[in-house]
């Protein structure tokens, strides 16, 4: 038998976060992305709503297995809003449900994404990688502090959104797209920065005409300053974008470089003064 008057307790929403943080990626596949691991995260509460073997539980658990994917920062907010309308209305809800994922995986996963995968870890980053530069351990805990943050957040939001239900959707239907952009505008000034800033890649060309000194470097910097910087960030954009190409292999691509050109001007510098 169904047991519809089922409500959530603290307990269910630890078990449903720690699924969440540890578990929800396991299942990832692609036909249907999170959905398994989806499933896996609220099945227990599920029993817990239907009852264990009935027709009820089959027929959400089907649902649940439908294509979801979405920002795994934000993932707890449907969930919340999905267990809600499930307490309240049963097997009844499962159209709403349906909407409800459907609709709200795609803004969430463009907000989860520009704030928490790629600004934050820009600037934070940026910070900590910089006074690690500097022999500074404060980076370290720096990034350490905003992990922990990050993850606090998640494992709040979801008795936050079980609490206010259907009503977060309309409250926050206007903000979402605002929200997005700025994140995505934020995130770009932030890499254009990372890239003027971290970047030090430069020519160390020096050469004497006439007595007068000529640095490559200056000249280029005086016509577009940090410009070397940009092309060599654009060659491995372009890099990336390369069939069968991936970050680990434009890294090493990075690093041999590096010492190419390491050495090239070694051997140029050494072949200079002996001549």
């Amino acid at each position: 038998m169904t047991n519809s008057n089922y409500k959530l307790t603290k307990e269910d929403f630890k078990q449903i976060n720690r699924r969440s943080l540890f578990t929800f990626q396991w299942g990832w596949n692609y036909e249907r992305m999170q959905a398994s691991g989806y499933l896996y995260m609220i099945l227990p509460q599920l029993r817990k709503i239907y009852g264990d073997g009935t027709p009820e539980l089959k027929e959400m658990m089907r649902t649940h297995t439908q294509f979801f994917n979405t920002s795994n920062f934000f993932h707890t907010l449907v969930t919340g809003i999905d267990l809600a309308l499930e307490e309240n209305e049963g097997v009844a809800a499962k159209d709403t449900v349906t909407g409800i994922k459907t609709g709200l995986m795609g803004p969430f996963a463009a907000i989860g994404d520009a704030i928490f995968g790629s600004t934050i870890p820009a600037i934070m980053g940026g910070l900590a990688a910089g006074l690690a530069i500097d022999g500074n351990p404060l980076g370290i805990f720096l990034w350490i502090g905003v992990t922990i943050a990050i993850n606090v957040f998640r494992w709040k939001q979801l008795e936050f959104a079980h609490k206010e239900g259907v009503k977060l959707v309309t409250t926050m239907q206007d903000k979402l797209s605002a929200i997005t952009d700025a994140a995505t505008v934020l995130g770009v000034f932030m890499v254009a920065a990372l890239i003027a800033t971290m970047i030090n890649f430069k020519f160390t060309y020096v050469q004497s005409f006439g007595g007068v000194k000529f640095n490559l470097q200056e000249t280029l910097d005086k016509i577009f300053p940090r410009l070397v910087p940009a092309l060599f960030t654009g060659f491995v954009y372009w890099l990336l974008g390369k069939k069968g190409m991936n970050s680990t292999k434009a890294i090493f691509i990075v690093i041999i470089i590096a010492i190419g050109v390491s050495a090239f001007s070694h051997f140029t510098h050494t072949l200079i003064l002996g001549v």
